[in-house]
């Protein structure tokens, strides 16, 4: 099964939709909402839809929305070695080996969720602003304290994450001890469908799914990496994120960065001149295999407040 959020022409509000074909099938109620409901068991929920939909419109009509708009929780791992390993190289320095022992994250900002529809403008005083191409997992059943081989029953379904990164800024935040922060704090884009495991089992490779995962800037590929390539599966990072709390519906966990899947990795490997940084009105396209495609344009940023 293949979801979306929506903005419904009926009532302004939004909507969790099932699709069938290039419809969506609209249930009364919220993504977030729905998730609450049915846990991972989304099979329920489609029931529901086709015996009593709350409205169906053609796929191209309705304003897509990120797939859970308003997330309790967004954290974001680092689990693609080929990304960690060449990033570090790019400043000079090695692989940390508590990250061979655990995988790590950190979280970002609920409130800057966009969708696939939503400009992206760069972070204020940004001089040096990217894309990260990601994987994410919306947890369905809520959990605490999970067994890796268990942990991924809680997963509702899976979803495109850009991770939009202020370099100038992370790197100023981090230099402190803390951070990202301001770094990326302005916006992370979800979309364009939650479709749910069931839909990938035959891909399954590894620790992830043999999915290609790509990114273009201005029609010229930049990333070119694949969902099995990771390091730490999805499992993993949710024993890990559930140890003493628990996950909630909703929650967003994103995968880190595919190998290539940023300017950050690409400008060290490649060359700065040849992967500049993001400018307004680049088009940035990121798509994964089964996932879907984004499509993004870049907008200018406001210059920041000053402190004093």
């Amino acid at each position: 099964m293949r979801w979306v959020s929506y903005r419904s022409p009926r009532d302004d509000r939004d909507h969790a939709g099932l699709l069938d074909d290039e419809a969506v099938i609209g249930l009364a109620d919220p993504m977030l909402s729905v998730l609450q409901t049915y846990g991972s068991d989304l099979a329920a929920a489609a029931e529901l839809a086709r015996a009593e939909p709350f409205e169906r419109l053609p796929l191209a009509d309705a304003e897509l929305l990120a797939p859970v708009p308003t997330p309790p929780s967004v954290r974001d791992f680092m689990a693609f070695e080929e990304h960690v390993v060449n990033a570090m190289k790019g400043i000079g320095s090695t692989v940390h080996p508590v990250w061979y022992q655990q995988p790590v994250f950190y979280f970002t900002n609920p409130a800057g969720i966009l969708g696939p529809g939503d400009d992206v403008p760069i972070s204020p005083g940004s001089i040096a602003f990217d894309y990260e191409l990601e994987i994410a997992a919306v947890i369905g059943t809520p959990g605490r304290d999970l067994h890796p081989e268990q942990a991924a029953e809680h997963i509702a379904g899976y979803t495109i994450l850009v991770d939009w990164s202020a370099r100038d800024l992370q790197r100023v935040e981090m230099g402190v001890g803390l951070g990202p922060a301001k770094g990326k704090d302005g916006a992370t884009t979800l979309g364009p469908f939650l479709v749910t495991p069931d839909e990938l089992a035959d891909a399954r490779s590894g620790k992830g799914y043999a999915l290609s995962m790509t990114a273009t800037v201005n029609g010229r590929e930049y990333s070119r990496g694949n969902w099995s390539s990771l390091y730490w599966s999805f499992g993993q990072m949710l024993a890990y994120a559930s140890r003493g709390t628990t996950l909630q519906p909703g929650d967003v966990i994103g995968s880190g960065t595919v190998g290539s899947g940023c300017i950050l990795e690409l400008s060290s490997t490649r060359g700065a001149a040849d992967y500049p940084w993001l400018q307004p009105g680049d088009v940035v396209n990121l798509a994964v295999e089964r996932l879907g495609e984004l499509s993004v344009t870049i907008t200018p940023g406001t210059d920041p407040i000053p402190l004093g």
